[in-house]
């Protein structure tokens, strides 16, 4: 009798964790980031920074060896310069990047150099347990920085030294 419901227990949990899996194959990976305008021009983030609504963003995927494109989808920031990407297909072999495109903010449209593209793993066969990918924030420039700038700056070189 022990044996049996051994042998139960263990045909159940296989068979919960085959649910499991056909389950989590059908939902998104789901990528998120933000993107900002760098009104100092500082190439990252400052107290000065604000999030722009509406800027155009895509994710990229490609073939490792040929860099051939197999893969984008594009999206547009919300009110809080947050832009969800939903990606149905794993791209485990892929190399895949959220890139910006453009940025609706009048005075702030140049893309950051180092600051205008992030790798994004969009994989399930990598540990992480949950669907979500979270992107390092992207950003624009402005093209002269603004008033204050300087004092903002110094702030940020102050705490290095």
């Amino acid at each position: 009798m022990a044996k049996f419901v051994l042998l139960f227990a263990l045909l159940a949990l296989a068979g919960i964790s085959s649910a499991v899996a056909r389950h989590r194959r059908h939902h998104a990976l789901v990528v998120r980031g933000r993107v900002y305008c760098d009104p100092c021009r500082a190439g990252f983030e400052t107290s000065a920074s604000t999030f722009i609504a509406g800027a155009k963003i895509k994710v990229e995927c490609r073939n490792r060896q040929s860099m051939e494109l197999l893969y984008s989808q594009e999206a547009t920031t919300d009110l809080t310069g947050t832009y969800t990407i939903p990606v149905l297909e794993d791209h485990h072999d892929e190399l895949c990047d959220a890139m910006l495109i453009s940025s609706p903010h009048p005075t702030c449209r140049i893309p950051s150099e180092g600051r205008d593209k992030a790798r994004v793993i969009l994989t399930r066969n990598n540990g992480i347990a949950t669907d979500e990918r979270f992107v390092n924030n992207m950003g624009f420039m402005t093209n002269q920085p603004l008033a204050g700038c300087t004092q903002i700056l110094q702030q940020y070189q102050e705490l290095d030294d």
